[in-house]
């Protein structure tokens, strides 16, 4: 008998050859991936992809580690519970209630690739290795067929999921899944792919559902391994019937009446197409979309789609004001806004963009209650003129839990980006970034106080251009380097350089004046307005026993009646007729759930005097 250690000759040349065999397939399939990367549609700009980014305090990292800590704490058989019980496994747990009470497909994929990007930002090994006993255990339920029970709306989630595993938690069984259930997709999905429309009310979201969202995802799987399959499926699903009317305008008459995220999502769909394709025809869809979302569709937050519907451009934005509370599906609207600036960003290196990708940080996702308890979650944001609230979704693990870790990740893939030889500042926010030997802290109070501070470390001196985005709506931007007046003029809405060679310790320190000024809701309602101090948009407290008054029409008089509070961003109105206010205006991301607000004034109507 053969030892256990003795290998026949035979045996030993096949495991050889078989050896041999795996790392030829290995490395096809890293040199697929590497092309089809290369044939990507070149980038002006590049984020730092999740790596080198680290937040520092500020409410929005805290709000990032509270998010962490939250998705961390679920248990792991309650997440699998669903999936575990269908395949006829042992299903200890229980289901976690409200739209995951079957299972978890709702968030599954949502929630591996909101782990993964965390890991990939912070290295938080904890966050990662849950994620991947998600994705292992979860691959235990997918039948052999390669059915792992999940039709279009989910399935897209998990293609990004999946991906992210690939791209960001270092796993090297989730394209081998991936393959496995798309193959099954490619052969079972329903294929009707009608567009969506606004009658009759189910067809908001076209049939199948939202299957128009697909091609993303399955696009960055090509580009993650090189497998064309994943390329032919992508475009099953491109949205031809609706990306055609951005086409050449960005005022199209018949865009609306329908979803307004999952169609704001698919221009992701439309920019993954042009990368893979480098038709330019995408490319002009997606910015041709940018603008008429920012000149029609968005609240002053940023913030689109009340009823969850993208309107036409008649005055039914500010319509739609009076009557819903529903104005803005706050996680998953600034989800798909925030990737549709960074794609933006990225092929156009256009500064622009980070205008929105600002006040949907500030003012949307910023701005949602936490997640807590079982699934409990922020869902709509509520704008009304006369008063509005913050509340709780009362279905719990909805969609907009899902996108909430994907956000919560994202803030540190919006705040630097970078080329061959510049280092980029979109956003300022407290945070540190390695790039290459340099070192770039920003210290910063802002978007309460009007000053950020770059300190650069380095070890040997280096010449490069450091630039800022300069926001649309600033005026008189001002920079001193090492104390020393810059005396360039920033023009708003571009990048500003500042090229010289560095030395370590070198302090920019930019001011970006933050006055008060008012914002139309739209075109046809141009006295019914929010106050926006900088990027962020102000609500006066409700909850307060006084009459409601008048506001001066006059931004100039405005910034006369509001004066600085002893909370940091909070204001007091200041009238010269002496007359007492007690209702303070404070940022919208400051109010906490059932505390009630004005966001929106009508400027032309006179308040009603109740006594």
């Amino acid at each position: 008998m053969e030892s256990p250690t003795t290998q026949h000759p035979l045996r030993r040349d096949f495991l050889k050859a078989a050896s041999s065999a795996a790392g030829l397939l290995m490395q096809a399939g890293l040199s697929r991936a590497q092309s089809a990367a290369a044939d990507a549609a070149p980038l002006h700009l590049e984020t730092f992809d999740y790596r080198g980014v680290r937040l520092t305090g500020s409410r929005w990292q805290k709000q990032y580690q509270s998010a962490r800590d939250y998705y961390l704490a679920v248990s792991n058989d309650d997440i699998l519970q669903g999936f575990r019980a269908a395949a006829g496994l042992p299903a200890p747990g229980t289901p976690l209630g409200g739209w995951c009470a079957r299972d978890s497909s709702t968030v599954f994929g949502q929630w591996l690739s909101g782990m993964s990007r965390m890991y990939r930002a912070t290295g938080d090994t904890a966050i990662r290795d849950k994620a991947v006993y998600l994705m292992t255990e979860w691959a235990k339920t997918v039948k052999p067929d390669g059915d792992c029970r999940m039709r279009h709306y989910p399935f897209e989630k998990l293609v990004c999921g999946l991906v992210d595993m690939h791209d960001y938690a270092d796993s090297k069984d989730s394209i081998g899944l991936l393959e496995r259930v798309t193959d099954f997709a490619s052969r079972n999905f329903n294929r009707d792919r009608v567009p969506a429309g606004p009658v009759p009310w189910e067809m908001h979201s076209g049939r199948p559902g939202e299957w128009y969202t697909l091609p993303e995802n399955l696009y960055r799987a090509y580009q993650a391994s090189g497998n064309a399959k994943f390329k032919e499926f992508a475009e099953v699903w491109l949205y031809h019937p609706y990306w055609n009317k951005f086409a050449d305008t960005a005022a199209p008459a018949d865009a609306h009446g329908v979803h307004a995220y999952s169609h704001v999502n698919s221009f992701s769909s439309a920019a993954m197409a042009y990368s893979v394709t480098r038709d330019p025809k995408y490319l002009r869809v997606i910015r041709n979309a940018y603008d008429y979302l920012q000149n029609t569709q968005c609240y002053a937050t940023g913030g689109y789609g009340p009823v969850e519907r993208i309107l036409p451009p008649n005055g039914n934005l500010g319509k739609a004001l009076e009557y819903q509370m529903n104005c803005c599906e706050a996680p998953c609207c600034s989800w798909a806004g925030l990737k549709l600036t960074r794609y933006l960003t990225g092929f156009t290196g256009e500064a622009r963009y980070g205008d929105w990708a600002e006040r949907l940080i500030y003012n949307c996702i910023g701005a949602a209650l936490p997640i807590v308890d079982r699934g409990k979650h922020f869902y709509y944001a509520d704008y009304r003129v006369g008063a509005g609230v913050k509340v709780y979704s009362r279905n719990m693990y909805t969609c907009c839990s899902g996108s909430y870790i994907q956000n919560m990740a994202e803030y540190h893939n919006q705040i630097y980006f970078k080329d061959a030889s510049a280092l980029y500042v979109n956003l300022f926010l407290p945070s540190e970034v390695t790039w290459g030997k340099v070192q770039l802290t920003q210290e910063t109070r802002y978007p309460e106080g009007d000053i950020t501070t770059l300190t650069l470390r380095m070890e040997q001196p280096a010449r490069f251009p450091l630039k800022f985005r300069v926001p649309g709506w600033s005026h008189g931007v001002a920079v001193k380097v090492n104390g020393e007046s810059s005396g360039a003029v920033h023009e708003p809405g571009t990048w500003s350089a500042i090229d010289r060679e560095w030395r370590s310790g070198d302090r920019v320190e930019i001011r970006i004046p933050l006055a008060m000024r008012w914002s139309a809701v739209d075109r046809q309602h141009p006295k019914r307005v929010a106050m926006m101090r900088g990027p962020v948009t102000m609500v006066q407290e409700g909850n307060v026993h006084e009459p409601v008054f008048d506001l001066p029409e006059g931004e100039e008089e405005l910034n006369r009646w509001l004066v600085a509070d002893t909370a940091a961003g909070y204001f007091r109105v200041q009238r010269p007729d002496g007359v007492n206010v007690m209702a303070k205006f404070q940022p919208f991301y400051s109010v906490i759930e059932s505390l009630y607000y004005r966001m929106y004034f009508d400027l032309d109507r006179l308040p009603v005097a109740l006594w």
